[in-house]
């Protein structure tokens, strides 16, 4: 046990030795107004190397936050930092724009039970724990923006919740809202061997598609009643469906399917009622997608994939290619990246970027595929993914090239605050533990594993 716990301690001295202490240098801009009113939530990066990802990189460059926003951003002496600001000194570091997983399952978001194979109305929203270890794993890896998801057991399993990763302590806090101000979120839907089994669950593709058809169908029908009650007083609107509901919200545009698919002729079921019935969707995997990227590219439909090392248990993805992404950007798709942690872990997402740049993607389309690909698949990319004037201070601060193995995050920012800080020891934890890492120890272990 000595032995054990002295390992710890040297993992742990390690991690903190392999970077400079502290992380970052604060200090204040010294000037006239100094001393008198300070700005508040006005900070100043100076003397990292940007990248923009929509923009080339700026070497010695200077971004200037307030009020959560970018508010200016070039080289040194390019930029006016405003007098008062809280200047950090960022000389040696890489700062990029936080990451977005378009696929994760941290905060167990459970959401569709085995009653049914298809739940729409199910909410992510509703059991997405936000204090959960997992969140703040997310953080230590540099992400700022997830896609919160049920699991794909079902062929709709229920609405996603998209999250900006605030410290916060209410999912409704970590919540993007639509401009009609209800929370943000897709439908997760999915095909193949998943969502196959004993009854009411269906047993072959076949018999797959066939229900999600006849559930849209059902939606267009549902629409069609609501539209025609609201254009005439004396025509009663149907009674009230969630299901319907969402599904509607998917027919009109307003929500975004987010589609479990490997095989290249389960991509192409999807691709089928995208058109049958219009809905926009992403595809999510797609471990084969390489076999159809051309009818991909000529659905205009894009990619979020998932690189593993270690591929195995289940038949679907037998084969999966580390060349997915080369292919399909190749061929026109707009690929983005994702964990679906704990599939892959958050802490870990860089490392996916590099084994895609490894398998010939372009280092720049890498870039994109972990930030403004994956803010536009979300409806987000007026908002984050890329730096940029008037989009939010979503920050991922390195000390070393994204796709270094040796490079670490060092801090994390959403919205100009710092909300992980790899010197700081109750962050620690989340960067370099392992399982179970940061959870709180409840009194006893009877209910501990309750979803």
């Amino acid at each position: 046990m000595k032995t054990l716990l002295a390992s710890l301690v040297g993992v742990a001295a390690l991690a903190l030795a392999v970077r400079p202490s502290p992380a970052l240098e604060h200090g204040q801009e010294p000037g006239p107004d100094t001393a008198s009113a300070q700005p508040e939530n006005l900070v100043a990066f100076v003397g990292a190397t940007l990248l923009p990802i929509t923009a080339p990189a700026i070497d010695d460059g200077v971004i200037v936050v307030r009020d959560g926003r970018i508010a200016a951003i070039g080289a040194r002496g390019e930029v006016e930092i405003p007098a008062g600001a809280e200047l950090i000194d960022a000389t040696g570091r890489t700062i990029m724009p936080g990451l977005i997983c378009t696929h994760s399952h941290v905060g167990a978001p459970f959401a569709a039970d085995s009653s049914d194979p298809i739940q729409p109305e199910a909410r992510s929203l509703d059991s997405m724990d936000v204090r959960a270890s997992s969140v703040h794993r997310a953080r230590a890896g540099g992400l700022t923006t997830l896609n919160c998801m049920p699991g794909s057991g079902h062929l709709m399993s229920g609405q996603t919740v998209y999250l900006k990763l605030r410290l916060a302590v209410t999912v409704e806090e970590l919540a993007y809202r639509f401009e009609d101000g209800s929370i943000m979120g897709g439908l997760k839907m999915a095909n193949g061997t998943n969502p196959q089994g004993d009854k009411p669950f269906p047993g072959t593709r076949a018999k797959s598609a066939a229900l999600v058809r006849q559930k849209f169908i059902d939606a267009v029908a549902y629409r069609d009643k609501l539209r025609a009650a609201a254009d005439d007083p004396e025509v009663d609107a149907p009674a009230r469906d969630l299901g319907l509901e969402a599904l509607v919200e998917v027919l009109d545009g307003k929500r975004i399917v987010h589609h479990h698919t490997h095989r290249h002729d389960d991509i192409l079921t999807v691709l089928r009622l995208a058109e049958e019935f219009g809905f926009r969707v992403v595809l999510h995997h797609v471990s084969e997608g390489w076999r159809v990227a051309d009818e991909i590219a000529a659905a205009g439909v894009p990619c979020s994939v998932i690189v593993v090392d270690s591929p195995g248990g289940k038949q679907e993805a037998t084969r999966l290619s580390f060349d997915t992404c080369r292919v399909l950007d190749e061929a026109g798709v707009r690929v983005a990246l994702h964990t679906d942690d704990y599939i892959t872990d958050s802490r870990l997402f860089l490392r996916s970027g590099a084994l895609a740049v490894r398998a010939g993607l372009s280092e720049q389309k890498a870039l994109e595929a972990l930030t403004i690909a994956g803010a536009e698949m979300l409806d987000l990319d007026g908002r984050v993914g890329s730096l940029e004037v008037g989009k939010d201070a979503d920050l991922a601060v390195l000390d070393g090239h994204p796709f270094s193995v040796y490079t670490q995050v060092l801090e994390t920012w959403v919205e100009g605050e710092r909300v992980f800080d790899l010197s700081d020891p109750d962050d620690l934890i989340y960067s370099i533990g392992g399982p179970g890492a940061g959870d709180d120890v409840p009194f006893t272990q009877c209910c501990a594993n309750v979803r």
